[in-house]
Order: structure tokens, then C-alpha cells, then sequence
């Protein structure tokens, strides 16, 4: 447990220096700030470098096993009604208290906090529904995906010009640190029951799916409220060190109490299922209980750190080099912190490792690190030239998921499903709380309006790894195809195997079913087989 919990600590520090490196030459340069300020910078950093590496540890012997124990007693239940009804449930508890959310709602002028979290919430309990229905019905996630993206594209010329980039920021922002990594366990569990072919590449596309519900719900409440204007953030004055402390110490119990209600029905749901269905033996559940209580820790020090100490800078930061620097300057260093940012991303950590696990290598953790940083990085880019500029969010947004949804049919599934979950990951709490405060701080210093102009960078870090993980995807089956058909290069017995994975689903349903016979859920189809087995 010792060389574990080291090796997350490294893993977190070296994910966070870069960031702190990145602060301290903006303030010594550009964007100078106050001593205690900085103060509060570094302490918020030391806090964050802690609570992610608990929350880490905490994710692998808990979330992570609870979220596969119950999707896999949820399939084996084998009563449809139940299981929809089930899931619905999952996904409206497991989002209405998710802390990024309570963040965004907290920021939108004129429209009541509760409204905007229950209509988020009921959009990721939709589409967890349709993740699950896909899953059992093997329906080609693309498909869906497409249908989605049109609806949206469609319900974003009808909705209200000051909530578009909102509705757009909604489905990044709930997708943060408590949603990811049960939604993906909860994919595998659902996934692995079946046991086929294709069971890899359904245990990835259901986060993608809770990032599109919410923002069909918030477009549609767009159609009958407009948010306010005036300042969306408060940022406190300080004056002393024991001001910066006493600032922690009076959040500290808030966030203990938000990530309680956070985890509770999770833990609750998991008890059920423990006492009705799954039947662990002791010492697993003394396991898991230990990981919950990494967990929650974990996650009460990094919400902290990022609320009380990266939003103000993430703002001051901002104000300072809108105010102050030239527009290149401004998309350079939002460029430059993109690339760093997300790497500090709890949940970015969760999916790097699974992909690896998942792909057998083929796509190695440091290599979507890397992919997913690039894509992060000109999303901030992005960001940044929309509100100089003042161009819609949507002259950017569908062009990009549109070429999406066109790779999408020229890749292997599996990392078209890697792809769009990968986005709703990049855009986890430093996304909503350092990166929109920064833009919030850069707009309003430029005189634009926020709600137009600001909101939405988090929506397009949520696309542009889409577009990197696809081209993975893309140069990895030309490869493996010129290396199969020319025999320059050695293919691997774990290549083939991983290729035949990915390739599986669309055989599939060339064929339509088995033997040509229509797979239903409940006959015999391999569903039925794989829960049987």
C-alpha cells in the first residue's frame, strides 16, 4: 500500500509542478499578483497535489469495483423494467450533487440554482438509460451519437442566444470526478456480463452519452428563461496570511458536506445491491470501505484547493492578461496552460489507465496523455480567440463534431468510443473552476459579454481530444492494415487480437445478430448467452 500510495503522489505532483511553474512565471512577468494571493496559490496547490493522490488510491479499491459489482448485478437481474427504472435513478442521484454542477449553477444570473441541477440531472438519467439500452441491444454507438449531435444542432438555433454557450458548458462541466469513474465502472460491469467480443469496446461510451444529455435538457430550458448579466464571480481580498488560512478552513467544512451528499447515494445503492445480489465477503467489503473513506478525502482536499485557491488566481490571471497583453499573448498562455491543466484532471488519471488496460497496450497511458493535452490545449486556444473576436461557439462546435461524427465511420469503434469519452473527461473541476474563471477574467477585462463569450470553453475542451483520440484511431488501423496486408512489419498476436476487437462490432452487424437472426434483449441472443454464463 506504501509503494502505491508513493507512486500516485509522484504521479499527482508531477502533474500539478507544471501549472505552479506556469503561475510563477506569468506572475514575475505579465500578470503579477499580490504576495498572499500567491500564497493562497501555492498552498491551494500543495492541498490539490494531496487530495488528488487520495482520490486516486481511493478510485481503484473503491469506485471503480463498486461501479462494476453493480452494473454487473444489474444485467444479471435479467427484469428490463427494473433495470431501466434502476438506472434512471443512478444517473439523476449520481449527478444532482456532482460539485462542478453546483459550481455552474451558482454562476448563471435569473434562473434558480435547483432548476438548472434538475434538468442537468435528468438529462444524464436519459442517457444513462440509452448508454444501458445501447450496451444490451448492441446498437452502434456512432449512430446514437449522431442522432444526438443533430437534435442538438438543430435545438441550438431555438434556444436563447445568452444560454447556448451554457447549455453547451452544462454536459463538460457535469461529467467531473465522482460521475466518470462510477459511470465507466459502471460501463465495464454492464458490459463485461456479456463477455463478447465486443464487451471492450462497450464498457466505454456511456460518459460520452451523459455529456449530451445535459445539454439537450438545457437547451430546451433555454427556450424559456435568460440568464442575467452582471458579475458571475466573487473574488475575496486578502490582507494576511491568516486571512488565506481562515479562507480554507471556513470552505473546508462545505466541501466535506458536498461530497458526502455526493458519494451517499452511491454508497447506498452499493449496500442495496450488496444485500439483495452481489454478496461480498468481508474482507472485500473492508476493502472498499477503506477506498470510499481514500475517496472522500481525496476529493473534499481537491475541491477545496480548486474553489478557495485556483478559482480566484484562474480570474486574476485572466482579468491581468486581458487587460494587459496583447491578444497573440493572451491565446499563447491559454494555450500553453490548456496543455498543463488537464493534466492534473483526477478523472483523466482513471481513464488513461483503463484505455491502457483496455487496448492491451496499443494505446499507452503516456501517449493519451499527451493526446489528450494537445486537444486541451487548442481548445483554450479556441476559447480565447472567441472572445476576442466574438464568434459563436456553434462556428466551432459543429464543424468539430461533425468531422467527429465522419471519422467516426472510418475508424475501429472501440477508439470512437475512447475518443468522446476521453473529451467529457478533459473537462473535469480544474476545466470549470481554473480554466472559466480565466476566461470570465479575460472577458470581462476585454468588455465582452461573458455569457456569450466566455461560457463555452469548457464545452470545447470537451471536443478537441475527440478529434485527437480519433486520429489515433485513424493512423493506428492504417498501420495495423499495411502491416497485415504488405507483412513489413511484425504483428503482434496481442495486435490481431486487439484489431479483431475493434473491428468485431461492425461484422456483427453485417451479419445482423447470430446466424441472421435479430438479437433481442432477453432471447438468445449473446446478451442472454453472456448473462447466462
Amino acid at each position: 500500500m506504501k509503494k502505491l500510495l508513493w507512486a500516485k503522489f509522484k504521479e499527482s505532483f508531477l502533474s500539478v509542478v507544471p501549472i505552479i511553474i506556469l503561475v510563477f512565471i506569468l506572475n514575475f512577468t505579465i500578470a503579477p499578483m499580490s504576495f498572499y494571493s500567491m500564497f493562497l496559490f501555492l498552498l491551494s496547490a500543495f492541498v490539490m497535489i494531496l487530495g488528488i493522490t487520495l482520490f486516486n488510491l481511493g478510485v481503484d479499491i473503491s469506485l471503480m469495483p463498486i461501479g462494476e459489482h453493480v452494473g454487473s448485478a444489474l444485467v444479471k437481474s435479467r427484469n428490463l423494467p427494473i433495470i431501466i427504472v434502476l438506472t434512471l435513478i443512478i444517473g439523476i442521484f449520481i449527478s444532482v450533487a456532482e460539485p462542478d454542477l453546483l459550481v455552474l449553477a451558482g454562476q448563471i444570473n435569473g434562473v434558480p440554482d435547483f432548476m438548472i441541477i434538475f434538468a442537468v440531472s435528468l438529462g444524464v438519467g436519459i442517457a444513462l438509460v440509452v448508454a444501458f439500452l445501447r450496451i444490451l441491444f448492441q446498437i452502434r454507438l456512432s449512430l446514437i451519437l449522431t442522432v444526438c449531435y443533430l437534435l442538438i444542432f438543430i435545438l441550438s438555433g431555438f434556444t436563447g442566444k445568452g444560454f447556448l454557450s451554457i447549455a453547451w458548458e452544462s454536459g463538460a462541466v457535469t461529467t467531473g470526478p465522482i460521475l466518470v469513474p462510477f459511470i465507466m465502472a459502471l460501463g465495464l460491469g454492464l458490459a463485461g456480463v456479456r463477455g463478447d467480443k465486443t464487451s471492450e469496446e462497450d464498457s466505454f461510451g456511456l460518459v460520452s452519452l451523459c455529456l449530451v444529455g445535459p445539454i439537450l435538457a438545457i437547451l430546451i430550458l433555454g427556450m424559456f428563461f435568460e440568464p442575467v448579466g452582471g458579475s458571475v464571480l466573487s473574488i475575496p481580498q486578502l490582507l494576511s496570511l491568516t486571512q488565506v488560512f481562515r479562507l480554507f478552513l471556513a470552505n473546508l467544512p462545505e466541501y466535506f458536506k458536498q461530497v458526502a451528499v455526493a458519494l451517499l447515494p452511491m454508497i447506498l445503492l452499493f449496500a442495496l445491491f450488496q444485500k439483495v445480489s452481489i454478496k461480498l465477503r468481508k474482507k472485500a467489503l473492508l476493502k472498499i470501505s477503506i477506498g470510499t473513506i481514500y475517496t472522500y478525502l481525496g476529493l473534499v482536499l481537491f475541491l477545496t484547493s480548486v474553489n478557495v485557491g485556483f478559482m480566484p488566481i484562474g480570474y486574476q490571471l485572466g482579468s491581468s492578461l486581458g487587460g494587459n497583453a496583447s491578444s497573440w499573448v493572451l491565446i499563447l498562455f491559454g494555450t500553453v496552460m490548456g496543455f498543463f491543466v488537464v493534466a492534473a484532471e483526477p478523472a483523466v488519471f482513471v481513464l488513461k489507465e483503463q484505455v491502457e488496460e483496455i487496448t492491451g497496450g496499443a494505446i499507452p497511458a503516456r501517449a493519451m496523455g499527451i493526446g489528450l493535452s494537445v486537444g486541451v490545449a487548442i481548445s483554450v486556444g479556441l476559447a480565447m480567440v472567441r472572445i476576442i473576436t466574438g464568434i459563436s461557439l456553434l462556428y466551432f462546435v459543429i464543424p468539430g463534431y461533425t468531422i467527429a461524427l465522419i471519422l467516426a465511420g472510418f475508424v475501429p469503434p472501440l477508439f470512437t468510443s475512447i475518443a468522446f469519452d476521453s473529451g467529457a473527461v478533459a473537462s473535469g473541476p480544474l476545466a470549470a473552476t481554473f480554466m472559466l474563471p480565466f476566461a470570465i477574467g479575460a472577458c470581462e477585462a476585454k468588455g465582452g459579454p461573458v455569457f456569450t463569450d466566455a461560457f463555452g470553453i469548457v464545452a470545447l475542451v470537451a471536443m478537441t481530444p475527440v478529434l485527437v483520440i480519433q486520429c489515433f484511431g485513424l493512423l493506428y488501423r492504417l498501420k495495423a492494415k499495411r502491416a497485415a496486408e504488405e507483412n513489413i512489419l511484425p504483428v503482434t498476436e496481442d495486435a490481431i487480437i486487439l484489431y479483431d476487437k475493434m473491428d468485431a462490432r461492425a461484422e456483427q452487424l453485417d451479419r445482423d445478430g447470430c446466424g441472421g437472426k435479430k438479437a433481442t434483449p432477453f432471447g438468445d441472443s449473446p446478451v442472454d448467452q453472456g448473462m447466462e454464463g
